[in-house]
């Protein structure tokens, strides 16, 4: 855990405050739709696709692929200067949810990643506070 953690940090509110929770505690839990059964990301009050409000927090595998990637050697914010050239990925879940995220222990090079790569979570815990999802190839 980095005591000095300098980039920006996630304000958790009512809606979001189960999944960061989940996160903290290293199981990773993203809303399912009582009603359409779709497994929804990014947390909300509703579900896009029935509108339903009846949403249940489940665990879910933290197992994908990446759907899509882009690999920014440079940012406007300071605060991620130190870790560019860095992997940002598009992960599909195996239960349908999409996660933006970062991509771990791979070289940030278009030839290391690779659409369709399979990916597991790894929890960063980042402050005493603040655990934040990354992935992994597996």
């Amino acid at each position: 855990m980095a005591d000095d953690y300098k980039q920006p940090l996630p304000t958790p509110d009512p809606v979001t405050k189960p999944y960061w929770d989940s996160l903290k505690s290293h199981a990773l839990e993203l809303q399912r739709c009582d009603g359409c059964k779709q497994t929804i990301f990014y947390p909300r009050p509703i579900c896009p696709s029935c509108m339903s409000d009846a949403l249940t927090w489940t665990k879910v595998s933290g197992r994908g692929v990446v759907h899509a990637f882009a690999i920014p050697h440079r940012h406007p914010n300071p605060a991620f200067a130190s870790t560019a050239p860095y992997v940002v990925a598009l992960v599909e879940l195996e239960e349908g949810a999409r996660m933006m995220t970062s991509l771990v222990d791979v070289d940030a090079t278009p030839e290391a990643v690779k659409v369709g790569m399979p990916v597991e979570i790894v929890y960063d815990d980042v402050t005493e506070a603040v655990t934040l999802p990354r992935f992994r190839p597996i």
